[in-house]
């Protein structure tokens, strides 16, 4: 049932996230933590880079959160000799006609699955710029704007891995979040594999038993309720002091910019709507400040060569910067 032209009240926004969050959590098990990132992304109208080593869900998560959202999805497996107009279309000469038409590529949906994008050359990576940040794609010199709800889930491999390349710093800013998908805890684990074995879910990625929650209005209804959620002033310095701070810490050689403050606030705001409150605590912006702030900032050689890493870095930040009190 579509669900045009609605609107929503912050509990009815919360419920039905909260509705995805757990159908989304009973196929990707012991991932709680990425699945709510990944919902925060998505009411906050962002995008999301997820990083792991292969075969901790990366994909299964994607395809899941599709099938709940009833919305349209597209993959796209990136590999070194993958060309942009592979990703955003191009313009084919027709013999019949005589003229040229638009052939339009997978980026044209609403959930876009970039599938280890950092297995493709910076040339090809750089396709996604337009898509991301204005939601349109231009071929042949004609701008095609992109149906809403639209959001890119991108996966990548460590880049320690043979046959990566680094995201340029213009793609990594775009992402909304970098959320670290890690290993299962035991218990989790041996629950993933019984789940299997008993056919409760399937190891081919097959999501067709799960039923849809909500589609593409319903979606950008929540979003809206979102842009309802306050944001007092003294939260919103404290989500500005975070920001800033980062650009003077020790062992850091590149702050986060404007970007990194506006998506503080923006993602604080989702997390709190999915609580079930209509305004911002100091804990909502905690909550959002790694996956926010840890793609956004660079190490100096020295903080590298010390075995400091991003996580270290930003847990010393939240020590270090006072939250105001609630």
């Amino acid at each position: 049932m579509t669900e045009a032209h609605t609107t929503l009240s912050i509990a009815q926004a919360s419920e039905k996230a909260r509705a995805i969050e757990a159908a989304t959590s009973r196929i990707l098990v012991g991932q709680q933590t990425v699945v709510r990132d990944v919902l925060i992304a998505l009411l906050s109208n962002g995008h999301v880079l997820i990083e792991g080593v292969p075969g901790l869900g990366k994909t299964l998560l994607v395809r899941t959160l599709g099938k709940c959202l009833s919305t349209a999805f597209g993959r796209i497996q990136f590999t070194p000799d993958l060309m942009p107009t592979d990703v955003t279309g191009h313009a084919m000469y027709d013999p019949k006609t005589e003229q040229f038409r638009i052939r339009k590529g997978p980026a044209f949906t609403n959930l876009l699955l970039a599938d280890e994008i950092n297995r493709a050359s910076a040339k090809t990576q750089s396709a996604l710029l337009e898509v991301m940040q204005e939601r349109q794609i231009t071929i042949e010199g004609r701008c095609f704007a992109l149906e809403q709800p639209f959001m890119v889930l991108a996966t990548q491999n460590p880049l320690d891995q043979e046959g990566t390349y680094p995201l340029p710093e213009a793609q990594l800013d775009r992402f909304l979040f970098n959320i670290l998908i890690g290993y299962p805890e035991a218990p989790d684990e041996a629950n993933i594999v019984r789940m299997i074995l008993d056919g409760t879910i399937s190891d081919d990625l097959n999501v067709d038993g799960l039923e849809s929650i909500t589609d593409g209005a319903g979606i950008i209804a929540m979003q809206h309720a979102v842009t309802t959620v306050s944001v007092d002033d003294a939260v919103l310095d404290y989500a500005l002091r975070l920001v800033r701070a980062t650009r003077d810490m020790q062992g850091v050689a590149r702050g986060a910019g404007p970007r990194a403050s506006i998506a503080l606030a923006t993602a604080s705001r989702a997390n709190a709507l999915i609580e079930g409150r209509d305004f911002v605590i100091p804990d909502d912006i905690k909550a959002v400040a790694k996956p926010v702030l840890r793609h956004r900032i660079q190490l100096s050689a020295d903080a590298e060569i010390e075995g400091q890493n991003a996580e270290s870095i930003l847990n010393r930040l939240l020590d270090q910067v006072a939250a105001p009190r609630q």
